[in-house]
């Protein structure tokens, strides 16, 4: 009889990139752990004292777990607990191969599952890119499961702004490029330089387009008209959020014109940013590549002087 991981494989189509991939690669020298969520394998990190309060860090498209390697060393130094998944269709979590898989809700209940299977309470989420569009509704529906929100170049859109054409441009590639490149997309959203073994490891998850899926169905899925399907639950999720007074600390570059504006609706609608010594940085997209450092005392001084007091 096959296991029900094993239906869930075959049912979906599942694939995962070979370990011989992820190896040598630069500041990367982690302990991987899986967890099992409905049949398939999510790969996270997991650093620090396990009893410490839990630091998630969700990173977004087409990046994965490797994307905080700097800040994970230096969070978790402090003595937080530090957490960074690999959505499932990135890193060397599992791959469902068909891009109707990637719906919204499915990410949202995987991570949701994650934070449930792990026993995390007093979270203190860090979203980046698609990991504050998935991180905030999982906010939203689980308020008493954090203490604090941070978002970096992210939002939770419902379709009422236009978006950049950067981002259309990145749609179209998503959905109807033969070549994805991963790595150039990556390097574009860095002011600096994106080193040769830096791009390596972002393509490591990646051997072939067809293990591309969730690269292509997620920006595809952002809401950008309420006409959306997804805009509706997202505007039930800001109902939510406009209740949330934790902290909640916005930090955005000033050079990435895709989620430029974000961080001025977040402060305007969430009660919890009140007060909150919001932060403009330097940079692109991809600020985790280039300002890690900053990056990573602004949060541990977020926990310390916000958190602990709340």
């Amino acid at each position: 009889m096959k296991s029900i991981r094993d239906l869930t494989l075959i049912k979906m189509h599942v694939l995962q990139t070979p370990e011989f991939r992820f190896a040598d690669l630069k500041n990367f020298s982690f302990q991987s752990h899986f967890i099992n969520i409905n049949g398939l394998q999510m790969h996270y990190l997991d650093e620090g004292p396990i009893n410490a309060r839990p630091v998630l860090l969700l990173h977004g498209v087409p990046t994965w777990s490797y994307l905080y390697r700097h800040m994970i060393q230096r969070i978790a130094g402090a003595g937080n607990r530090v957490l960074a998944p690999d959505l499932i269709g990135f890193g060397k979590s599992d791959k469902p191969k068909k891009t109707k898989d990637h719906t919204y809700q499915a990410h949202i209940e995987w991570i949701r599952t994650f934070i449930d299977l792990l026993y995390l309470k007093e979270v203190v989420l860090f979203g980046h890119d698609w990991g504050s569009l998935i991180g905030l509704r999982v906010a939203a529906e689980q308020p008493e499961r954090f203490s604090g929100i941070i978002i970096s170049n992210g939002m939770l859109p419902t379709g009422e702004h236009k978006l950049h054409f950067m981002f259309k441009i990145w749609k179209i590639l998503a959905r109807y490029s033969p070549f994805l490149p991963v790595d150039m997309a990556i390097a574009a959203g860095v002011k600096g330089r994106l080193g040769k073994e830096e791009r390596r490891a972002y393509r490591a998850p990646f051997p072939s387009s067809k293990y591309k899926a969730g690269i292509r169905a997620l920006p595809n899925l952002v809401p950008v008209s309420l006409n959306d399907p997804e805009s509706e639950t997202n505007l039930k999720a800001w109902k939510s959020l406009g209740r949330w007074e934790k902290p909640f600390l916005t930090i955005f570059s000033n050079d990435d014109p895709i989620t430029r504006g974000g961080d001025e609706y977040l402060k305007e609608r969430i009660p919890g940013a009140a007060g909150q010594d919001h932060i403009k940085i330097n940079g692109g997209h991809f600020i985790q590549e280039e300002r890690s450092a900053e990056l990573s005392e602004i949060v541990i001084s977020f926990i310390k002087k916000q958190i602990h007091d709340f």
